[in-house]
C-alpha cells in the first residue's frame, strides 16, 4: 500500500484538479491522508466532500511543518509515504507509478522527488528557475544540495526512524534530506513523475519566504558554513550571486523575447539573495 499525505491551506481551485488526477492514477492501492490548515476559501469543504481515508483540520496558527508532517505520518499504513501538496497537480495517470517505482526497485533508496513544471501563468523568471531546478536534473545535480518535498516519496521505515524536525518553520524538507544524505541514504530525482506547481511571489512574499529560508539554512548547514565561511559573505552570496543569476536571466529573457522583464530581473534576484543573507545572520 501507498500512503499519500496531502497538505492544504486555501488551495482553490488547484486542489480540485489534484484530487481529480489522484483518482485517475494507474496505482490505486493507496491510503489518502488529508490535512487542512484552517482554509477559508472552500478547500476544507471540498476535502470533506471527497471523503479521504483520513481527514482532519488544524488551526492555521498551529501550523509547524515538521510537526504537521509527523502527525500525518502517524496515520499512514503504507510501505511508501508520498507527500503531495494540494496545489501540485499530477500531469498524467502514471505520476504515482513513476514516482514509486524506483523505491520498489532499489531497497537502498531512501527517498525520491518529482519533476515540477511551472504553471501557464508563471512569470518568466519563475519559468526559468523551474526549468533549471528540475528539467533533466543535470543542473541541480551540480548544486550543494537540492530536494523538494512538495511532490515526493519516502520509504516508511526511513521516515519513522528519522522524523522531520519540529522546531523550524521553513525548509523542513531541505533539513531532513540534508540530514539523510549525511547518514548515507540515497535520494533520487524522478524526471518522469511530473506535477504542475509554481508560485509568483510579490516583493513582501519574497521577503517573508527568503528571510525564513535563510534562517533555516543557518541551522541546517551550520557545520558546512563553519568549514566554508566564504559562503556567508555579503559579496559572494548577495552581490556576485544575484549578478550571476541576472546574467542567466537576461540570456533566457532575450532568447524567449521577454524583453520587458530585463530591467526587473536584477531587482528580483537582489531581493531574493539579500533577504536570504539577512536570514542567515
Amino acid at each position: 500500500m501507498i500512503s499519500i499525505i496531502l497538505r492544504a491551506k486555501n488551495e482553490m481551485p488547484w486542489i480540485k484538479y489534484t484530487l481529480r488526477m489522484l483518482k485517475l492514477q494507474t496505482r490505486q492501492d493507496v491510503q489518502l491522508i488529508c490535512v487542512d490548515s484552517g482554509s477559508t476559501d472552500g478547500s476544507w469543504k471540498f476535502l470533506q466532500s471527497c471523503k479521504p481515508d483520513v481527514l482532519y483540520q488544524i488551526e492555521a496558527k498551529d501550523y509547524i511543518p515538521g510537526k504537521v508532517l509527523n502527525q500525518a505520518i502517524s496515520h499512514a499504513k503504507g510501505d511508501f509515504i508520498v507527500f503531495n501538496n494540494a496545489d501540485c497537480i499530477p500531469k498524467n495517470k502514471n505520476w504515482l507509478q513513476n514516482l514509486i517505482q524506483p523505491l520498489e526497485n532499489d531497497p537502498e533508496l531512501g527517498a525520491v522527488y518529482a519533476n515540477q513544471i511551472h504553471r501557464p501563468n508563471a512569470i518568466p523568471l519563475v519559468q526559468k528557475d523551474y526549468q533549471r531546478a528540475f528539467g533533466d536534473g543535470e543542473i541541480a545535480a551540480t548544486w550543494k544540495h537540492f530536494f523538494s518535498l512538495a511532490s515526493s516519496a519516502i520509504r516508511r521505515e526511513v521516515i519513522i526512524q528519522h522524523p522531520f524536525k519540529e522546531d523550524i518553520q521553513y525548509s523542513e524538507d531541505i533539513e531532513w534530506s540534508w540530514r539523510m544524505k549525511q547518514l548515507g541514504y540515497k535520494i533520487m530525482y524522478v524526471p518522469d513523475a511530473i506535477v504542475e506547481h509554481s508560485h509568483n511571489y510579490t516583493l513582501p512574499q519574497i521577503k517573508k519566504r527568503y528571510l525564513g529560508e535563510g534562517t533555516a539554512e543557518a541551522e541546517i548547514y551550520r557545520s558546512y558554513y563553519r568549514d566554508h565561511p566564504e559562503e556567508l559573505s555579503f559579496m559572494r552570496t548577495v552581490v556576485l550571486a544575484s549578478g550571476a543569476e541576472s546574467i542567466r536571466d537576461w540570456k533566457y529573457l532575450i532568447k524567449h523575447k521577454y524583453y520587458q522583464w530585463i530591467p526587473l530581473a536584477p531587482v528580483y534576484r537582489l531581493a531574493q539573495r539579500y533577504f536570504a543573507y539577512k536570514g542567515r545572520l
